[in-house]
């Protein structure tokens, strides 16, 4: 009973962190992904086409407004700053008239700035928490209830192999010549 009650523990853990995952990737592939390639974009009609097929995945999915905050609002996890700088650059996209190529140039360099964040890694600036966004505070809790219930099941398995252990070596030091 003892393995399949660490089991059941274990696999709510993996599956809980499976959907959280899947989430993530989700968001990257409507997009993150294509935010990076509008930030990559060589030219303004790429770059407005990968920038509005982001900008509609937010649209479509109510991601315009909120803060991904559980506990306080901080301004990296405000979306609609955030999304309301990707709406003016697209704008800006769309309003170049210029046939300079030294102004298209710094257009697309304007856009790279916006939509990436340098460091010591360079990543795609979205607010932290977004992918699951508005159920922030209740992946919080499952994530927690996941490290919780894993820690559990793998204590339990522990638990129980060595209590195995100690019955086969009880086992044996009753019998010596059982296997």
């Amino acid at each position: 009973m003892k393995y399949v009650i660490s089991a059941v523990l274990i696999l709510i853990s993996f599956t809980i962190v499976g959907v959280r995952i899947a989430k993530k990737i989700e968001f990257k592939q409507h997009v993150t992904g294509y935010l990076k390639r509008a930030a990559d974009a060589n030219t303004i009609p790429l770059a407005e086409e990968e920038l509005t097929k982001a900008i509609g995945y937010l649209e479509k999915n109510n991601l315009t407004t909120g803060y991904t905050s559980i506990l306080w609002q901080t301004p990296d996890e405000d979306i609609d700053f955030w999304y309301r700088n990707l709406k003016a650059s697209q704008h800006e996209l769309q309003i170049l008239q210029s046939e300079s190529a030294l102004e298209k140039t710094n257009v697309l360099m304007k856009l790279r700035e916006t939509l990436m964040d340098s460091g010591e890694k360079t990543s795609v600036t979205v607010p932290k928490g977004i992918a699951v966004y508005p159920n922030n505070k209740l992946w919080a809790f499952l994530m927690l209830l996941a490290l919780a219930s894993g820690f559990a099941g793998f204590v339990i398995l522990a638990v129980a192999l060595d209590q195995a252990q100690k019955g086969k070596d009880a086992k044996k030091k009753t019998n010596p010549f059982a296997g």
